[in-house]
């Protein structure tokens, strides 16, 4: 006769099985939170490149969700909130203006791993990443020296945080490097993201002289109007060439598909810890699109002579002399500006024209 206690305990231990069984296959929920649409063709549509190589590195073992066109502020907290109360196992936050709403929703979810890009606040339970952005952009202003015929490059900006400031320093810095007497104008849109707005900026730019247009903006409609006008534009944080094909210098790309793949592993993995990343040229977050064939080789030549030597670490964009637009100097010739220097960025250097808004 069988024993009835023993018949209990093997259906318990079949069960016990099964539980352990589906809890090794449970998919890991990975949310993404855009500033932007995913069809931006720039910053956005870039993490969401990085979110598919999710999906195609891990199949069904990972389950990604996001949503798009957050504003900064009130509205990013509350979605952050949702995502975070509804089994995400790890959530990235894509834009500066999602710090602090990131921020507040950790606290309240410590079981939740977060991903915050750009900014500079964390805890035990949320990371930061970014790009070295900036030494694209030093790149480009090698090249932008050389190109320029009227002296006067100019950049559709953003917001006057110090991520984008770096970028508009460098491309003076590496520009007068080359061409003392080249200059940056500014224009400011406060927005991430409106073509109608960056296409206004490129035009004002181009009818200020401006005769090569760069952007820390996330639509193509700046290097549009570059092509439109027959002036040289940069694409910003993707290959934008199909969107102007005779007149893309190159383009500034970033790459988050590897750091996306490997903050899912370590979710899946248990052993994510919170830290910081900023990656540049060298580790492959930053890439240069390829130079338009009309690019003169020799221009070609000095812009990768610099990228190589920003990779070496023979050379760094903000090493000393840094003089800035006043004339006075923030770090003298032997010096490199640190990373925290660097992150707290808030004065032009010489050669950009206007004032920095406060």
């Amino acid at each position: 006769m069988k024993h009835p206690f023993k018949k209990i305990v093997g259906i318990a231990a079949t069960v016990a099985g099964l539980a352990i069984a589906g809890q090794s296959m449970a998919e890991t929920k990975v949310g993404f939170v855009y500033v932007g649409p995913v069809g931006d063709h720039g910053w956005t549509y870039r993490h969401d490149i990085g979110r598919q190589a999710i999906e195609d590195k891990f199949g069904d073992q990972v389950k990604t969700t996001y949503v798009e066109s957050v504003k900064e502020g009130p509205d990013a907290e509350r979605v952050v909130r949702k995502m975070a109360a509804s089994g995400h196992d790890l959530i990235f936050t894509t834009s500066f203006g999602f710090m602090n709403p990131t921020l507040k929703v950790a606290k309240k979810f410590p079981k939740v791993k977060f991903e915050h890009a750009t900014g500079y606040k964390r805890v035990k339970n949320m990371s930061t990443f970014a790009g070295r952005f900036y030494e694209g952009r030093y790149v480009v202003g090698t090249a932008a020296g050389h190109m320029t015929k009227s002296n006067i490059i100019g950049y559709v900006a953003s917001f006057p945080i110090p991520e984008v400031v770096r970028g508009i320093n460098a491309v003076a810095r590496s520009a007068r490097a080359v061409n003392p007497d080249a200059t940056v104008k500014v224009v400011w849109v406060n927005s991430w993201y409106d073509p109608g707005k960056e296409a206004d900026a490129a035009k004002t730019l181009i009818d200020q002289g401006a005769d090569i247009i760069l952007q820390h903006t996330d639509s193509p409609a700046p290097l549009q109007v570059a092509e439109q006008r027959g002036v040289w534009g940069v694409g910003q944080a993707s290959d934008m060439s199909s969107y102007a094909p005779n007149n893309q210098l190159t383009a500034i790309i970033d790459n988050w598909d590897q750091y996306y793949i490997e903050r899912t592993q370590a979710v899946i993995d248990g052993n994510w810890k919170s830290g910081d990343t900023w990656g540049g040229i060298k580790s492959g977050m930053v890439e240069m699109a390829p130079w338009n064939d009309a690019v003169p080789a020799d221009v070609v030549a000095a812009a990768e002579k610099v990228q190589k030597a920003i990779v070496d670490g023979s050379l760094h964009p903000f090493q000393g002399p840094v003089i800035n637009q006043n004339g006075e100097q923030v770090i003298p010739a032997g010096e490199v500006l640190d990373d925290g220097a660097l992150s707290g960025m808030n004065y032009y250097v010489q050669g950009v024209e206007g004032s920095l808004p406060k």
